[in-house]
């Protein structure tokens, strides 16, 4: 996009982010880089937060995401510099007052990336099966979630959906809002097969993602309790390796001579290059995963289930295996364990997918003629 348009970014950053790295990095291609601390998404303070917004109008997301001084560095921006587009990441941080402008100039059209339909994850955590207190707790909240993403389709001029499932999901509650597909994309010169990775070791399982984002916590969970048992019997060498951020004391306590608990690393590819089969065993999901399009960047095989890999044009067989029960589940990534040609072919059609519908160029084009499109009307 910074090829063809001025870009201002701001930012809330979380704690135990380097603001300096992040500045310093995004201001090769952002005329303007603003950051704004931002309170922790776990710990004592979410519950805190949480337990008010029970007894609130506002939903937790919008409760925890509030930041006067976000409002504020906003304001300055929007009030001071013309702007053509103010692209939003997230309903829940829209505050009002953001079609500003200087005196006498336009005022910006309104667009909000969609990464999910967020309401419609709080429903799908209403399930029996994820615990009574989680039940209830999300029971309460995904109504006020649903209101208030509702209010800013409204609201905005636009909205950019991950995949077509979920621009469907949203139209049939705001038939009117204009919307777009703008596909999850990967770096391809960043995640590619390269002649110096580690070969594979035919044993490893990988799965890798933030492992307090609850749907990948949820997914990892049934893996450990009711699939990975059944990998350990029917293929004694095979190891599974969990990779990501926050690992959680319920993960950690799976950890032992073939269950690897890596945390957050620093370079992800060498650990992809060197698994037999990523996986992604979701069971709650919306938009398109970051998981299944890096690995398949890199050429890997990958076993998912359906709500996994929803949103991206897969066949299944093709470009990757889908399995929604853990026998089935378990099989399949036998299969690729078993056969390294299946292996092969796969991450070879995964690849081919990547590179034709979801690189950076492809997203940014359709992000590009989607914000014409909006500055014509």
């Amino acid at each position: 996009m910074a090829r063809r348009h001025e870009i201002t970014a701001i930012s809330l950053l979380p704690p135990g982010f380097d603001g300096e790295v992040a500045e310093r990095a995004m201001r090769e291609y952002c005329r303007e880089v603003a950051m704004v601390p931002s309170r922790p998404w776990h710990g004592p303070g979410k519950r805190l937060v949480q337990l008010r917004s029970l007894l609130s109008i506002r939903s937790f997301e919008r409760h925890n995401s509030d930041s006067r001084a976000l409002r504020t560095v906003l304001d300055s921006f929007v009030s001071r510099r013309v702007f053509d587009i103010v692209n939003l990441e997230f309903p829940f941080l829209a505050p009002q007052g953001l079609r500003k402008s200087p005196p006498s100039a336009p005022a910006p059209r309104l667009v909000l990336d969609a990464h999910n339909i967020e309401f419609d994850l709080a429903r799908q955590q209403t399930r029996e099966e994820l615990g009574l207190a989680r039940r209830l707790y999300n029971t309460i909240n995904y109504p006020k979630l649903r209101r208030e993403e509702r209010n800013v389709w409204r609201r905005f001029d636009g909205v950019t959906f991950c995949s077509v499932a979920d621009q469907v999901r949203a139209r049939m509650f705001e038939p009117e809002i204009r919307s777009a597909v703008v596909p999850n994309a990967v770096d391809l010169d960043y995640f590619k097969p390269r002649p110096d990775d580690p070969p594979s070791d035919n044993g490893t399982v990988i799965f890798f993602g933030a492992i307090n984002y609850f749907p990948n916590l949820d997914g990892l969970l049934y893996l450990l309790r009711e699939v990975w048992p059944r990998i350990e019997k029917s293929h004694p060498g095979a190891r599974l390796k969990i990779v990501g951020p926050h690992p959680t004391p319920e993960i950690l306590a799976f950890q032992g001579p073939r269950v690897e608990v890596a945390g957050k690393v620093d370079d992800l590819r060498p650990h992809l290059a060197r698994a037999a089969v990523s996986i992604a065993p979701l069971r709650i999901g919306g938009g398109t995963r970051f998981k299944i399009l890096e690995a398949m960047a890199m050429a890997r095989p990958v076993v998912s289930t359906s709500i996994g890999a929803e949103g991206i044009g897969v066949e299944h067989d093709r470009n990757l295996l889908l399995a929604d029960d853990a026998r089935s589940f378990a099989n399949a990534v036998g299969r690729v364990l078993d056969d390294a040609k299946l292996g092969s072919r796969l991450g070879k059609e995964g690849r081919l997918l990547v590179e034709r519908r979801y690189s950076w160029d492809a997203a940014g084009q359709s992000l590009d003629l989607f914000f014409r499109e909006l500055l014509s009307a």
